[in-house]
């Protein structure tokens, strides 16, 4: 799901999926040894490795440049300003076909300027899956402090996103999920709006979508890691990202050093139903959020009690279903205002609150009739939602989800499930559960990647992660027992390193990534 402005992810990057842009993003790469070296040993014919087939890939020199497109490039301003110069490195669309076409996937680098002490290249991906993170090195940067003269800082925008080759299904909308609606019918028209999604990703894309996967991602994230000279690299993860991590170090063991996954996915939950099991943590989120609006009823008149102001989003849920809200130029209906608030609650801090709050405030007035002209936060999730605008994301994001794993193809099976959970939370079951594009997808060329049985990382989550809850850091924690975890208690915040503010974190990652040693045990930190 990047990380510091308001992107999000289902994980990440939209807010409308997960993450707000405070979250950060890391990748790393490795480099293999290329046929040529291996052409000079003295060993006979008959011992010498095959040709490596990626070795135009390997070998390929790159061009690096200004990151700046044009002069409304803030994300080229502010890494020209961080010292950072870009490049696009070729790679092969279909990785069983290398001399076949080719796509190119876009890389910001600020150098190690501790060249004495230099440990390597640090790879970013910041979640999603669809988020780009080739602007996040100057922010990573920071939150590495003095580390970070001893690091590559790589930034990276994966296959199909960002600046990369793009892959757009010319969608109406930044986001294939929403809710399932009150009764059949509107189940029914979810369904018909996924399965036209799908159709258009098929007309408008259709060349690529098999490639649009994890593993092609990891696999680039190697090619990387060979252009730029290294044996090994290290890499930092977050939502999404701990995911790609997971599998780059699977499918390439050996070529990581240091490895950090921040929200951390447990990869036997990953999918095209990734969203399965978060309805708990998003209602303890929602609580959260409802006393501290409470705290401040002055501000937003929400209600005085955590309890007023949860009966106030249920009313507005109830509104929604009876007739679409109008907000300003968009109407807020059934199946999208679930997603408004699951999507106010990645960020556990005050300015995040205090948007969410207001975006509340805008929907409570617009269901009492009130002519309302949305608060910049909910304008903007409106517009990603309701508008073509960023349907780039949308359709990368749900090309890896659905390309990576299989999903039910059967409308009745997703429609039992939101049935099933709609009583015991009828805000978020009929979000978690229901159909999307996948079941209209063609089956994936690849099964699912089945992860290594052991790395020395170092994973970090929060107990209240609304997002990656906190059960998926424990199982892969249990699945690594040479790992470390780092858990922030007493926060519903997703993603923490860099983003949430707390030394205890901050520090802890950051000793890891300048001595390679990982804590003796497992650490426990305290939210602000």
């Amino acid at each position: 799901m990047h990380l510091p402005d308001s992107g999000g992810d289902i994980y990440d990057r939209r807010d409308i999926h997960v993450l707000s842009r405070s979250s950060g993003t890391a990748r790393r790469a490795a480099l293999a040894l290329t046929a040529a070296a291996l052409a000079c040993t003295a060993l006979p014919a008959t011992a010498r490795a095959a040709p490596d087939p990626l070795a135009r890939y390997h070998q390929q020199h790159l061009d690096w440049k200004s990151c700046v497109l044009d002069p409304e490039d803030t994300t080229g301003k502010e890494l020209r300003q961080a010292g950072a110069r870009c490049a696009d490195v070729t790679v092969p669309l279909d990785y069983s076909d290398p001399g076949g076409r080719t796509i190119t996937v876009a890389i910001s680098r600020i150098r190690a300027t501790d060249t004495g002490r230099r440990v390597g290249p640090l790879l970013l991906n910041g979640g999603g899956p669809g988020g780009p993170s080739l602007g996040d090195p100057p922010w990573v940067r920071k939150a590495m402090k003095d580390v970070a003269a001893r690091y590559d800082v790589v930034g990276v925008d994966p296959r199909f996103i960002g600046r990369s080759t793009p892959l757009d299904c010319r969608w109406p909308t930044g986001s294939a999920w929403r809710g399932a609606g009150a009764d059949r019918s509107g189940f029914d028209r979810v369904t018909a709006f996924s399965k036209n999604l799908a159709g258009l990703c098929r007309g408008n894309a259709g060349d690529a979508l098999p490639h649009a996967t994890t593993r092609n991602t990891a696999r680039d994230m190697d090619v990387i890691r060979a252009v730029l000279g290294e044996r090994r690299i290290s890499y930092l993860g977050y939502s999404y990202g701990s995911y790609l991590g997971e599998v780059y170090t699977t499918m390439f063991p050996g070529r990581t050093d240091r490895v950090v996954l921040d929200g951390v996915i447990d990869p036997d939950r990953y999918g095209p139903r990734l969203l399965l099991g978060a309805e708990r943590a998003n209602r303890h989120a929602l609580k959260g959020w409802a006393s501290w609006a409470a705290a401040r009823e002055g501000a937003y008149g929400l209600g005085r009690t955590r309890g007023e102001v949860l009966a106030n989003v249920e009313r507005i849920r109830k509104a929604a279903a009876r007739t679409p809200l109008r907000l300003g130029g968009h109407r807020l209906d059934e199946h999208l205002m679930p997603m408004v608030v699951f999507n106010g609650l990645s960020q556990h801090n005050d300015a995040a609150y205090g948007d969410f709050a207001q975006g509340v405030r805008d929907m409570l007035r617009a269901s009492e009739g009130q002519r309302v002209t949305p608060s910049p936060w909910l304008a903007g999730v409106l517009e990603f939602t309701l508008t073509g605008a960023d349907s780039h994301y949308g359709s990368a994001q749900t090309a890896i989800l659905c390309g990576d794993a299989p999903a039910p193809r059967d409308p009745e099976v997703y429609w039992r499930d939101v049935q099933r959970t709609r009583a015991q939370d009828p805000l978020f079951a009929p979000v978690t559960h229901n159909i999307n594009p996948c079941a209209f997808w063609d089956r994936p060329r690849e099964r699912p990647t089945r992860i290594r049985d052991d790395l020395p990382a170092l994973l970090v989550n929060a107990t209240g992660d609304p997002r990656t809850d906190y059960d998926g850091a424990e199982a892969v924690r249990d699945r690594w027992p040479s790992s470390r975890l780092v858990t922030l208690s007493g926060a519903d915040q997703h993603a923490v390193y860099g983003v949430h503010g707390v030394p205890c974190v901050d520090d802890t990652v950051n000793a890891y990534l300048a001595t390679g040693r990982l804590p003796a045990r497992d650490v426990d930190c305290a939210a602000r």
